[in-house]
């Protein structure tokens, strides 16, 4: 099938993105991918066509209306009765919705997030606007999947839909893995650096640790001020900043962890329900995962002991859990984090992608 994949996304980073595009394309399908410049327009290589909406606003309010005009106007150029769309978010939804009732034609949401709940917006006015789209927007749509269970058991009880589950995990690392012997022990946290990811506590927890670096690989809105932090908390020497990496880049600075972060903060269901896809990365790398006790994160912890999970964000007691997985070593978890990686993995997901736009073909094209 001809598929248009859209997102208000760079696509430089956007990993879920690529894995699903590239398990389409790889399966038959011709692929178009439409992102935009927000955030940068970064070199990048893919085997099937894609573009980016120039952005010319610089306050995201703005650049959100600016971008839903734009990839109507793209989308409807692009599109026949022979076409399958394929939006990525709330953000993406609206033009893509507007079109398929214009065609007639098909048209799958893949919810990365609960977009409306996401801490960013809570409580702010743009989030009634939102609310007010997803309302409008989620109920009745025939094709949907998103990245967690807790994620499909929500829309499912506000709005009857019945997302498939596909989770944001990486294709499984085959080759041997060398533990590394590091003199100065890697603390790494991956991922946007925005609010409620527990990153002061990260931070303020390294009061507690010795012979330790934290390393924060990612950008965002939030950086100049956790930057600040550091400093003010007399850590600069030990608190690194590497920014926005190409998933390559980032797999191979993350193998070179003695444990990764995932601490996210609940400022709403999208992150309280989130399967964040940092946990699944780790565990390819085979880096033993300090969590937070959240529902996704804690039906990992009961399969497979490939850390520790702390209750609260307080810096002293996540300290405690960080001291205890340097202390007990890498190899310690090994043998756990080799049986989740060979279950969590992207391989092991993707059927269920092909099986949904099977689906869609069956019902929708002879």
């Amino acid at each position: 099938m001809k598929i248009l994949v859209s997102a208000f996304s760079s696509l430089y980073t956007d990993q879920r993105i690529e894995k699903v595009c590239r398990t389409l394309y790889e399966n038959g399908h011709g692929i178009q991918l439409i992102g935009n410049d927000w955030g940068g327009a970064e070199e990048m290589h893919r085997p099937y066509p894609f573009s980016r909406i120039r952005i010319r606003s610089r306050v995201l309010r703005f650049a959100y209306p600016e971008f839903m005009w734009k990839l109507y106007k793209e989308l409807d150029r692009k599109t026949d009765r022979e076409t399958v769309l394929l939006a990525n978010d709330l953000d993406s939804l609206l033009p893509n919705m507007i079109i398929a009732r214009k065609y007639k034609i098909p048209l799958v949401f893949d919810s990365h997030e609960i977009f409306t709940e996401m801490p960013a917006i809570k409580g702010r006015w743009t989030q009634k606007v939102w609310k007010f789209l997803e309302r409008r927007l989620v109920p009745g749509l025939r094709y949907m999947m998103t990245e967690s269970e807790s994620y499909a058991e929500w829309f499912t009880r506000e709005y009857g839909v019945h997302p498939v589950v596909v989770r944001n995990i990486p294709r499984i690392i085959k080759e041997q893995i060398t533990l590394p012997e590091n003199q100065t022990k890697i603390i790494i946290y991956q991922g946007a650096v925005n609010q409620s990811r527990g990153i002061p506590s990260a931070i303020r927890a390294m009061h507690y640790i010795n012979g330790a670096k934290l390393v924060i690989a990612g950008d965002g809105p939030m950086r100049t001020q956790y930057e600040k932090l550091s400093v003010d908390e007399g850590l600069k020497d030990r608190v690194h900043f590497a920014g926005k990496l190409h998933p390559d880049d980032l797999r191979k600075l993350t193998r070179t962890a003695d444990v990764g972060l995932s601490l996210e903060e609940n400022g709403g269901v999208s992150y309280l329900y989130s399967l964040p896809n940092k946990v699944a990365d780790y565990i390819q790398s085979r880096v033993p995962v300090v969590m937070i006790n959240f529902p996704e994160m804690m039906k990992v912890y009961n399969d497979f002991k490939v850390g520790e999970v702390v209750q609260n964000h307080d810096p002293e007691n996540l300290a405690a859990k960080i001291k205890t997985v340097l202390e007990k070593g890498r190899s310690y978890y090994q043998p756990e984090l080799e049986k989740a990686a060979e279950h969590l993995n992207w391989e092991n997901e993707e059927h269920q992608i092909l099986t949904l736009f099977e689906k869609v073909r069956k019902e929708n094209f002879r």
